[in-house]
């Protein structure tokens, strides 16, 4: 299993709040552009989409009230588990230390190939969660599509 982990990020709002919102998968579909929203199906504990042709899937294998979010593979081409963390923030305990960590099947060329691209995406995730924990939203970002 290949371990890949984003950077940490210090958002601006208390775990139980971030956990709130992902919880719920349904958030996840609410917050892609319109013209993406058709290839996926989400329910509170399942996601599914269609990517590059590939039907890719998630669902909830555990929730940990307030701490951690773990999701496994749901008809995804190749087995990966993915941990959410919300950490309490050593700094402020109005704030939440948050980063994702995901084990994924690959072998040595997927690894090459799509390793970095995974990284970054994760990457990508944990500064959007800390900018709009900042009021800076993404722009079509509408909040009061969410399930919380």
């Amino acid at each position: 299993m290949t371990e890949i982990e984003s950077k940490h990020g210090l958002v601006s709002r208390q775990c139980y709040e971030l956990y709130m919102a992902f919880a719920d998968l349904r958030n996840f579909k609410a917050m892609l552009p319109e013209d993406k929203k058709d290839m996926v199906t989400a329910e509170y504990d399942t996601l599914t989409a269609t990517v590059q042709g590939f039907n890719v899937g998630v669902k909830v294998h555990e929730r940990v009230p307030y701490s951690r979010i773990e999701l496994v593979d749901y008809g995804a081409p190749l087995a990966f588990h993915i941990v959410i963390h919300f950490d309490p923030a050593a700094s402020d305990p109005y704030k939440t230390d948050f980063h994702i960590k995901v084990e994924a099947d690959l072998n040595l060329m997927m690894k090459m190939m799509i390793g970095g691209k995974i990284k970054d995406g994760l990457d990508k995730i944990v500064d959007g969660i800390v900018d709009a924990s900042n009021g800076k939203m993404p722009e079509g970002f509408d909040p009061s599509k969410f399930n919380v």
